[in-house]
């Protein structure tokens, strides 16, 4: 069936607005050769998106021919202003952008576990304010949150943990109140690692990958054929709980303490590393992630990198044993900090251990895909909000 005009219009703007997002400011004669539409209907779009504040001349392009340049029209970037926020354990980062998704202004707070929840919510609220208005925001469109825990995949809400603090879940119900007009969305941290891997890191020629989260915490994240799967609970990837040899014990439902956390999250790395004489120098960095990038630097660290390739791969091949990814990135700040020297060990370990053929690859992104991926989804809800949906 054809589509009416006005669908028709749509999906052209669509592939339009797309294309400046991806490509820059263009040409109406560069939209009409990359969108193959004739010239008198990129006329239209662009007159059409123009006059609805999406686009506007963004400068002329620079041509060696007679009479005036071209005009270059590009996304109107301040349309929306988006903020993305990573909130850990202990602490929030937030960064806010325009609408194409270039940082105006970033920031992040400690917010320790003696804060109270009252106060620490409102020290959280308190410093999106602030980076808002140092990015010239005076309101946001969209508002995209990692947090760790899990998702309920029915109501979108970051389930209770008796390992989170309480002000996580509270945190999402407060930035709401504070910007009601905003959309405000929560996703668990790996998954949106794995989605900033997908579009910007170590995974961008994969579909089906397994992104196995290295950090403070312990998680992965599943992507099948280019969809992010959560689970009929939202648990997909609560590989922290996977039991496995060469712990005390096994976990419970309420503690990973026993399963594969215990092998490979930051206490247990740290405690390696000094158990091999790899001594972390103090600073900013995880003291997990600085040992690990000592040992890679260090003459004297291979014994310790190849148990903890002994430990990872534990993990890594139950992974690939029922999912079959055929890729897995060890991200994370200690997937980033091994580098391919880890993942190399890990690739190797697991190529003795599993029949099935997998690619172990270190992350390009580590600690920061957490905050990229919350940008990205941000920006494309906002996105796909401001440049319609085609009517079907």
């Amino acid at each position: 069936m054809a589509a009416s005009p006005s669908t028709a219009r749509a999906i052209n703007d669509r592939l339009a607005l797309r294309l400046l997002q991806r490509e820059g400011p263009l040409t109406a004669g560069q939209l009409k050769q990359l969108t193959g539409l004739s010239r008198p209907t990129v006329s239209d779009l662009v007159e059409r998106l123009t006059a609805a504040g999406l686009i506007s001349v963004a400068g002329e392009a620079k041509e060696q021919r007679r009479g005036p340049n071209a005009r270059l029209y590009g996304l109107v970037a301040d349309r929306a202003h988006l903020a993305a926020l990573d909130v850990r354990t202990e602490g929030v980062t937030v960064v806010v952008s325009d609408l194409v998704g270039d940082v105006l202004a970033e920031a992040s707070l400690p917010i320790t576990g003696d804060a109270g929840t009252g106060p620490a919510v409102d020290r959280a609220v308190a410093l999106v304010e602030r980076t808002a208005k140092e990015a010239g925001a005076d309101r946001l469109h969209t508002v995209g949150i990692g947090a760790p825990g899990l998702i309920d995949p029915a109501s979108g809400e970051l389930r209770g943990s008796t390992g989170l603090p309480a002000w996580h879940r509270r945190l999402v119900a407060a930035l709401q109140e504070r910007w009601p007009e905003a959309r405000v969305s929560v996703e668990n941290e790996t998954n949106l690692a794995a989605l900033a891997e997908q579009r910007d890191g170590a995974a961008r020629d994969r579909d089906t990958f397994v992104l196995l989260w290295l950090g403070h915490g312990t998680g992965a994240a599943v992507i099948l054929d280019g969809t992010l799967r959560r689970g009929a609970s939202g648990g997909t990837g609560e590989i922290g709980f996977l039991p496995v040899p060469g712990t005390r014990g096994l976990p419970s439902a309420t503690d990973c303490e026993g399963g594969f956390h215990s092998l490979v999250g930051a206490v247990a790395v740290a405690d390696l590393a000094r158990e091999h004489g790899i001594v972390a120098e103090p600073g900013t960095a995880p003291e997990a992630a600085v040992a690990v990038r000592t040992a890679v630097a260090a003459s004297t660290g291979a014994a310790f990198l190849d148990t903890l390739a002994d430990r990872i791969a534990v993990g890594v091949a139950s992974v690939v044993a029922l999912l079959d990814p055929g890729c897995v990135v060890l991200g994370g700040e200690i997937g980033q900090a091994g580098g391919e020297a880890l993942a190399a060990r890990v690739r190797e370990r697991l190529a003795v251990m599993s029949p099935l053929p997998a690619d172990v690859r270190p992350s390009t992104l580590g600690g920061g895909a957490v905050l990229r991926g919350a940008l990205l989804t941000a920006r494309d809800q906002a996105q796909d909000e401001l440049f319609g949906t085609p009517e079907h």
